[in-house]
């Protein structure tokens, strides 16, 4: 594998459509030794990466330490409760204290956008963005990305419609990037309130307040969750009132089309965003999603520790 020469992955809007190929031609590479019997390589022994989990999180924080481990590396596991963040210590000072301890990369999630960007001016290794705040989530985008390209073999020219909580979303962000440079249509649909405009300035990006409208003629709906943690202010009447007109309904996927798939990238509000049933129907690819985002992270984690810490090929 030659001719990537990141250090980071701190967000898409830096990578080009080849480097995003890059990544999701290596990630197939990836899974092909997770469907071996004993899915692990010595790719990255010797090498510790630390899961810097400032915010909350389940299915990024598993995945990216599943990746390492299959890799070879060793795994340290951070969570900013009980940590010494609660005695005063800063972010700063919390990830110096864990570089001088011998990590070598860092994952990191934290609420507030520009925290990773901050991490990789002051630490040697390179970092991987595991969300930051409303501003992106650089390897939700990739897995994403390589979830759609496996259904229909390309990206170019698919119509993604992603609905929902577009303002607070992260993944929405990284996914136009991701699925724009790939050549994708995409619409964005969900309470005026809640689709901030200038994503609508992005090449090949719309706006459609109307489900119906943005549903018909579409190969991917995607829903996002309301993100009610990263809301002040009133920005929606009622869940009931957005249920109404924003969940993801059959009609929805019928209209659209025979071959539509539906995606989420989780956590969902049951019976919110997409119709109670139709999450577990054949039209999902919600678990395919999830397996996909541990090759992709392993394909990230080996390239980035292969450009930075020399690691052999």
């Amino acid at each position: 594998m030659n001719g990537f020469g990141h250090r980071h992955l701190l967000d898409l809007d830096g990578y080009s459509r080849t480097d995003i190929e890059y990544v999701l031609d290596a990630a197939e590479s990836m899974a092909e030794i997770l469907d071996r019997q004993v899915p692990q390589v010595p790719a990255l022994r010797g090498v510790k990466l630390a899961n810097m989990f400032f915010e909350s999180s389940t299915r990024t924080r598993i995945s990216f330490e599943l990746a390492a481990k299959a890799l070879g590396a060793e795994v340290i596991n951070f969570a900013s409760a009980g940590s010494s963040l609660s005695k005063g210590e800063s972010m700063v000072d919390t990830l110096a204290t864990v570089a001088a301890l011998g990590a070598d990369m860092f994952v990191m999630r934290h609420a507030r956008a520009g925290a990773p960007h901050l991490a990789a001016r002051i630490l040697d290794g390179p970092v991987i963005n595991a969300g930051d705040g409303c501003h992106a989530h650089p390897s939700q985008g990739l897995l994403d990305a390589l979830t759609i390209r496996r259904r229909f073999g390309s990206v170019d020219g698919l119509r993604v419609v992603i609905v929902g909580d577009i303002r607070h979303s992260r993944v929405a962000r990284s996914n136009v990037l991701a699925l724009g440079k790939l050549g994708a249509e995409l619409v964005l649909c969900g309470p005026p309130q809640l689709v901030p405009g200038q994503l609508a300035a992005m090449p090949a990006v719309s706006i459609e307040s109307d489900l119906d409208r943005a549903a018909a003629g579409a190969d991917v709906l995607m829903g996002l969750r309301i993100q009610r943690e990263r809301m002040s202010g009133p920005w929606l009447a009622s869940t009931g009132e957005y249920v109404a007109s924003y969940s993801i309904r059959r009609r929805h996927i019928e209209s659209a089309g025979e071959g539509t798939i539906l995606m989420h990238p989780g956590p969902q509000n049951t019976g919110v965003e997409i119709e109670p049933d139709l999450a577990d129907s054949d039209r999902s690819v919600i678990s395919e999603q999830v397996t996909a985002g541990l090759a992709v992270r392993m394909a990230v984690i080996y390239l980035l520790a292969r450009n930075v810490l020399r690691v052999e090929s």
